[in-house]
């Protein structure tokens, strides 16, 4: 197998990574960003793409949601969460008095506001790619001037590269915070098969911006019993106003309910875009009643077919209506 993962080595992308069976012993490629990582993978020079899809702080990660939704179709195979935890490195020599500026990834710099504002609150931040690049780019013989004396990154990158100078730890706001990501691969790769505990991932543009529009959507589900767990709005950055919808819903492809309610989903909105089914990486099963399960489907769908078959109970086949020819 060959992973590609946003890099470099040292983020907390590597470390879902290298919670994948056999990804410690398989080739990985560590890339500057989501839409490389995802590119790589619909060209097939990896098998699959390791990104981040949703923090438990900042929600969605836009920069996959956004590549997912466009371009050849891709599939979710498995997510991994990840407890984040942040840590504040600098070069060797440097005090936590002498940061004036700090460089990390967007999200993580929203986790550790609380904290910045508290012990840094002159500090200007500078954006980075990946928390490990800010961190990497203080080690010495790195290049030019960083342009910033500290970084926050995972405290992987520390045991990776013990010449960086820990500042503070366990800097995090929320010490409960946690990164979900997912393994994505081509679409022709095999669904993973149901466990009871599983997640759906849809693109939904909504086709048409009127009033209702938005209910049509969310009554393909609420009439079939399927809790939708994750809904975010995107521009599709065709023009102003224009949306899709990026929905998580708990179940997979081959309940019935769930099934069902794609048939339904399809047909009011033909572009639908089906991520995949896989398992839960909480193995939370969804709660389903009786009158949601697949034996009501089945119950129901045999109904139907007696009713539309030969027989005593048999309906009448419908016609053109009153007053045709």
């Amino acid at each position: 197998m060959r992973y590609a993962y946003l890099g470099p080595a040292g983020t907390f992308t590597e470390a879902a990574l290298l919670g994948v069976e056999g990804a410690r012993q398989a080739e990985r490629r560590p890339v500057s960003s989501v839409p490389v990582a995802l590119a790589a993978v619909r060209a097939g020079e990896v098998d699959a793409a390791m990104v981040p899809i949703e923090n438990s702080v900042e929600g969605g990660v836009t920069a996959t949601l956004d590549a997912v939704a466009v371009g050849s179709e891709l599939r979710i195979v498995r997510e991994v969460l990840v407890p984040i935890s942040f840590v504040l490195v600098a070069a060797p020599g440097t005090a936590l008095g002498d940061v004036r500026t700090v460089s990390t990834h967007s999200h993580a710099w929203a986790q550790v506001r609380s904290w910045m504002d508290q012990h840094l609150p002159g500090a200007d931040y500078v954006p980075a790619s990946s928390t490990a690049a800010a961190a990497l780019a203080l080690l010495p013989g790195a290049g030019a001037d960083a342009g910033f004396e500290a970084a926050v990154c995972s405290p992987v990158v520390v045991e990776q590269h013990s010449e960086l100078e820990v500042l503070a730890e366990d800097i995090g706001d929320n010490r409960a915070a946690v990164t979900r990501f997912v393994l994505v691969a081509r679409p022709d790769t095999p669904l993973p098969r149901r466990t009871g505990a599983d997640r759906t991932t849809l693109v939904v543009p909504l086709w048409e911006d009127r009033a209702g529009a938005l209910m049509e959507i969310l009554e393909q589900f609420a009439t079939r019993g399927v809790n939708l767990s994750r809904i975010e709005s995107r521009p599709t950055g065709n023009f102003l106003g224009e949306y899709f919808f990026s929905i998580d819903v708990d179940g997979h492809l081959h309940d019935a309910r769930v099934a069902d309610a794609l048939v339904g989903l399809r047909r009011v909105c033909p572009s639908t875009r089906f991520l995949g089914s896989y398992p839960r990486a909480d193995h939370k099963a969804a709660t389903v009643a009786r009158h949601h399960s697949d034996g009501a489907f089945r119950e129901a769908a045999a109904w139907v077919a007696e009713l539309q078959g030969d027989g005593p109970h048999a309906a009448a086949p419908a016609g053109d209506g009153p007053g045709t020819a």
